[in-house]
Formats: structure tokens, sequence, C-alpha cells
């Protein structure tokens, strides 16, 4: 299945169909998923403030898989020369950095009435700001290299490096206190259910918006390949 979809025009022609239903089935579990969270009842403790986790923890688990994902990209495009490996990993980097961003920007909402501070330079706070650093720049050095091969090369060497850093998001609340609470979910029902479809719902939107940017990228490359063809007739 990898070789057979190795193909770009083949990829593409494969995954074009999937496109609609995947931004349709997404709005549908999105309306779903907020109807339940406003719907869940109040935490005894935060009130409504809980309902940010419905967003904050879905963002937050997204921007590691992402992140995880266009690191195996980038170890295929770099060992192997998989033809599309580099377009994917480039394709993953905006909306894991968005993902991220997202749940950087919720937390501090989150944490502000429950902490009385939006930051705290903590464990997992400074773990998560660093995978978003790590995002920016590897969108910015692909950005910088004008020349694709080299570019390639040199963001597959940042994102495999920046992997190191996955492990130390999830496993800081366990090795450093601070004000983050720990990995583990511990409430009703009630509360879970809205928490898994919206995980359900940022899922299906990281596919619909992968096939749409991977897509792009190689309608450009094939438009660089055929621009710098013509130029050398």
């Amino acid at each position: 299945m990898i070789n057979f979809l190795a193909n770009p025009e083949r990829f593409s022609r494969v995954t074009r169909p999937l496109r609609p239903w995947l931004a349709g089935l997404f709005a549908v579990v999105l309306v779903w998923g907020l109807y339940l969270a406003f719907a869940s009842p109040e935490d005894y403790q935060q009130g409504d403030t809980v309902r940010i986790m419905y967003i904050h923890v879905p963002s937050a688990w997204m921007g590691l898989m992402v992140y995880g994902l266009m690191g195996v990209a980038s170890f295929f495009g770099l060992i192997f020369r998989h033809a599309l490996a580099d377009a994917a990993a480039k394709a993953m980097a905006p909306i894991g950095a968005v993902f991220t961003g997202l749940a950087l920007i919720t937390g501090a909402l989150w944490g502000w009435p429950m902490w009385g501070t939006p930051w705290q330079w903590d464990g997992r706070m400074t773990s998560e700001l660093v995978l978003f650093l790590f995002y920016i720049a590897y969108i910015a050095l692909h950005a910088s290299i004008e020349d694709e091969t080299r570019a390639a090369r040199m963001c597959a060497i940042l994102a495999l490096v920046g992997l190191v850093n996955l492990p130390i998001v999830h496993f800081s609340v366990l090795w450093w206190n601070g004000l983050h609470q720990g990995n583990r979910i511990e409430t009703t029902g009630a509360i879970l259910w809205p928490l898994f479809v919206m995980v359900a719902a940022w899922h299906l939107l990281f596919a619909w918006l992968f096939l749409v940017r991977i897509d792009a990228e190689i309608l450009e490359r094939r438009y660089r390949a055929l621009r710098a063809r013509l130029s050398y007739q």
C-alpha cells in the first residue's frame, strides 16, 4: 500500500474523493460534540470553565500526534527517499502548529481562573511551548531554503530532533511538580463522552486538512518541475 500511494498523481487520485466526505463528517461530529459539551454538567470545583477542556485536551493530543506523524514521514523521506514523505511532513506542520497553539491558548484561558495565572514555567507548559516552537522552526526553515532537496533534508533532521520532546511533554507532569494536572482524566461519563466526540472531530479535521494541503503541495511541486523543464528548453 505504501508503494502504491508513493506515486503523487496516484495518491491524489485516490484521496481526492475522500475530502468532501471527511469535511462533511467533521462538521456533523463537531456539532454533536459541541452540543454534548454545552449540555454536560458543570464540574463541582471548576464550574463552567471545565468546558474549555473539550477544546484544550483534544488540541494538545493532536499536537503531539501530528508531530509524531511528521517525524515518521521525515524519517522515511530522509532515509528511504520516499516520494511523498517530505510533502506529507511539510503539509502536516502548519496543522500541528495550529493545534498546539490552540492548546496553549485554551490552556492559559483554563488556567487563569483555576490557578490565578495564565502561565507558569512548569514542565508541561514549557515543553508544550517548545513543541510549538519546533513546529514554527520547521515551517520557517522550509520557507528559507530555496533548494527543495536541501530543504527537505534539513527539515527532516530538525523534525527528528524534535521527537525527543514528545516524551518530555507526555511525562512532564510525572517528572516535575507544577500547576498542571496529571495525564489521567478521572471524571464521569457525562463529561467524558463530549471529550471523546471532540477528539474524533479533531482527527477528522486533521485528515481533511492534511489531504487538502498535501494535494496542494503535489500540485505546487508539479508546477515548479514543469516551469524548470520549460526554462531549460
